[in-house]
């Protein structure tokens, strides 16, 4: 994955997503050879000249200035993520902390995931692989333990797995697009982790679906989040998620937990599950 061509259809995507008429210009008619804004425009919107404008979808960034990268993110209404993300792939990578070869978790965080009786808990590594997890996980998420290790993670299990897409059913989409702008967050942080690289270009000649969202440039932080699931044991279970950073350990980069709403029918169901 070159980091010069992902720096030029990140831009081409947030540029063809705004029209004349979004960004106050006038739209004299006619047909347009380009999906949405002109580089022109958006170079005028940022106060840059088209050749210094071209030069970065180029994904030339090296030279280009931080006030430059701002102005160009809120020309094309760049939300915090976007713009964040423009920042990192527009720079030489910073070498990153190397990821443990060993899917091993240290006995700390193995206690602390065994801690959760209520609450299904994983831990993720930086690839999305689940490297750690408690009972009440597997009893929500299924049988996962049980794939090979190379196809732990949350992309194969979305993406390559009839279980999950069934357990989310309507709200599979939402999931599935959710993770990969998640997963373009960590290519960000990540940079120069051939492992996260190899891991994105498996998982899109495997999955046409995976394929789809990731040419659709999703850039988005895993935050709170709420899934209604349909489990085939206890029935609708809603659940609300939080993804815990962990930056100082590189095996794992967060604990994902799951947790229902206190005295309703989704924490008796959990309750149920966690006692079979």
């Amino acid at each position: 994955m070159d980091d010069r061509t992902e720096l030029s259809e990140f831009l081409k995507s947030r540029r063809a997503r705004l029209r004349p008429e979004d960004v106050g210009l006038r739209d004299y008619g006619g047909v347009r050879r380009v999906a949405g804004l002109r580089r022109e425009e958006l170079a005028r919107l940022a106060g840059v000249s088209i050749a210094h404008y071209t030069r970065l979808e180029q994904g030339k960034g090296d030279s280009v200035s931080g006030e430059i990268l701002d102005a160009v993110g809120t020309a094309l209404r760049m939300d915090t993520d976007e713009l964040a993300y423009l920042h990192r792939i527009a720079r030489r990578p910073v070498p990153c902390a190397a990821a443990t070869a060993s899917s091993e978790v240290p006995p700390s965080l193995r206690y602390l995931l065994k801690s959760f009786v209520m609450t299904p808990a994983l831990a993720v590594g930086r690839h999305t692989q689940i490297i750690g997890w408690n009972q009440l996980a597997v009893a929500v998420f299924g049988d996962f333990p049980a794939l090979p290790e190379n196809r732990r993670t949350f992309s194969h299990l979305l993406f390559t797995e009839p279980y999950l897409r069934e357990l989310h059913r309507t709200g599979w989409e939402r999931a599935a697009r959710e993770h990969v702008a998640h997963l373009r967050v960590l290519l960000g942080r990540y940079r120069g982790d051939s492992g996260l690289a190899a891991h994105i270009d498996h998982m899109r000649e495997l999955s046409a679906d995976f394929a789809r969202m990731w040419a659709e440039h999703p850039v988005a932080q895993v935050r709170s989040r709420a899934y209604v699931l349909h489990h085939p044991v206890v029935g609708e279970l809603t659940l609300h998620g939080e993804l815990i950073k962990l930056p100082d350990e590189p095996a794992c980069c967060g604990l994902d937990l799951f947790a229902a709403e206190p005295g309703s029918a989704s924490e008796q169901a959990l309750r149920k599950l966690a006692s079979l």
